[in-house]
């Protein structure tokens, strides 16, 4: 028997505004439109909100799963005009302002995607077949506990090259995901695998960064990259600039200049394509991924879809004429200008357009070692790193979660011991097209 509060969202006399997409852009809107005259329904493949840029401190051990994820139903829960259902969008039916999902359509007056983005291979097949990625807890909870079990593996191999081949670890893309990952990687060979893991030499561990720049954090200032790499170097990760990867064959990464790396695991952070949803191509910007929208981030052709986040791409900003940067900071400036601009709709007057405020750009390398690019200023080292960690805290959604990484943060930097370094679930490997062809024969 349907519920009270159901029946109230139910009959909701407001226009139906369908999210897809709970990340920083898509919780801005729905938090923004709470108890306002809009039927609000967030659609998602997960149940959760995952703060994106902590996801390798689950991948490395240093925090858990549920310190830097937020049931989706448990923020909507208190708002009478929002309502979540787990789906995947499979297309949009423009024209009967209809969205199909895996439980069938669902009509809509507005339409706001937020969905992000995927990884990009760059037509790499064998790379996208083996290496690894970072966007979700899933594939974070895999690479946590793929290196726990390659240093397992490690111990019962008596063969010297054998054994460097399950502990060289390597990073493909030196934007913050894979700065930040390779010092917590380095870190770990510096504390865990020397401690614990007794029976193995830790110098056969080998972190390898490649980038196809010829510096690290390409989008922040030159002395801020010139600190990340420096701080690299200093914790022994192997930088390789000006190298592409160009495929993975016989478990080796094959690099533009013909070098190879012999290694059991890749982790690709090399770039980004939007996640976009069949049914808008003419809104498309094919190359980019993205949906070209206007000033108030309307689909191109479609003034009742809107786009916001990652997968926008605005170029009426003066400042930014080949579209914004794809950050976090952004997402959430569009979904809050999104959210007054809907206000304004209702109440008759006229929408305001997007302008970027950026409020500046932040990676961490390790313990104790962080840069900052805050206005026309950069700095690195300890008070960039205290500075790192207070934003991100309380960038958190809920105050549990900021208790939590705080404990967490606290017994490992007083302790040197990351504490969640269990093998839960193992991580099964695919099986290459070489491997499936001759188990077919």
């Amino acid at each position: 028997m349907p519920t009270a509060d159901k029946l109230a969202y139910d009959r909701l006399p407001y226009p139906k505004v369908i999210v897809v997409g709970g990340g920083f852009a898509g919780l801005q809107v729905v938090k923004g439109l709470a108890n306002t005259p809009y039927k609000v329904m967030l659609l998602d493949r997960q149940n959760h909100h995952c703060f994106q840029p902590l996801l390798y401190q689950v991948a490395t051990a240093s925090l858990s799963a549920d310190s830097i994820a937020h049931p989706f139903r448990r923020t909507v829960g208190p708002m009478r005009n929002v309502a979540f259902r787990m789906a995947n969008v499979l297309a949009i039916h423009a024209k009967e302002k209809q969205v199909e999902t895996d439980h069938g359509l669902l009509d809509y007056d507005i339409l706001i995607l937020a969905t992000g983005t995927h990884t990009n291979f760059f037509g790499l097949r064998s790379c996208e077949e083996e290496a690894m990625q970072l966007k979700t807890i899933s594939q974070a909870l895999d690479i946590r506990s793929d290196f726990l079990q390659e240093f397992e593996t490690a111990i019962y191999l008596l063969d010297e090259k054998e054994q460097r081949h399950f502990l060289n670890f390597v990073i493909v893309g030196g934007g913050p995901t894979g700065v930040e990952l390779a010092g917590a990687l380095a870190e770990i060979k510096k504390s865990v695998l020397r401690q614990e893991y007794r029976e193995v030499d830790s110098s056969q561990m080998h972190i390898a960064l490649i980038d196809g720049n010829d510096h690290v954090l390409g989008a922040f200032f030159p002395k801020s990259s010139a600190n990340a790499l420096k701080y690299l170097k200093q914790l022994g990760v192997d930088v390789r600039l000006g190298r592409r990867a160009t495929g993975f064959a016989d478990g080796e990464l094959l690099l533009d200049n013909g070098d190879r790396i012999s290694t059991n695991t890749v982790i690709w952070a090399a770039g980004v394509t939007g996640a976009s949803i069949p049914g808008l191509e003419e809104g498309m910007d094919a190359r980019a991924g993205r949906y070209k929208v206007d000033a108030f981030n309307r689909v191109e052709g479609h003034p009742e879809v809107y786009a916001i986040g990652d997968i926008a791409l605005m170029t009426a900003d003066p400042a930014y004429p080949h579209g914004h940067p794809q950050l976090a900071q952004v997402a959430v400036q569009q979904g809050r200008r999104l959210v007054k601009n809907l206000k304004r709709l209702a109440k008759g007057e006229e929408a305001e357009p997007f302008a970027y405020h950026h409020k500046g750009s932040m990676a961490v390398i390790g313990r104790y070692r962080a840069v900052v690019d805050i206005g026309t200023y950069s700095f690195g080292g300890f008070f960039a790193w205290l500075l790192w960690m207070f934003v991100h805290v309380m960038q958190l959604v809920d105050f549990r979660n900021r208790i939590m990484v705080l404990l967490n943060w606290g017994w490992k930097y007083l302790s040197w011991r990351n504490t969640i370094r269990l093998i839960i679930r193992p991580y099964m490997r695919k099986p290459t097209m070489k491997a499936a062809m001759e188990e077919a024969r």
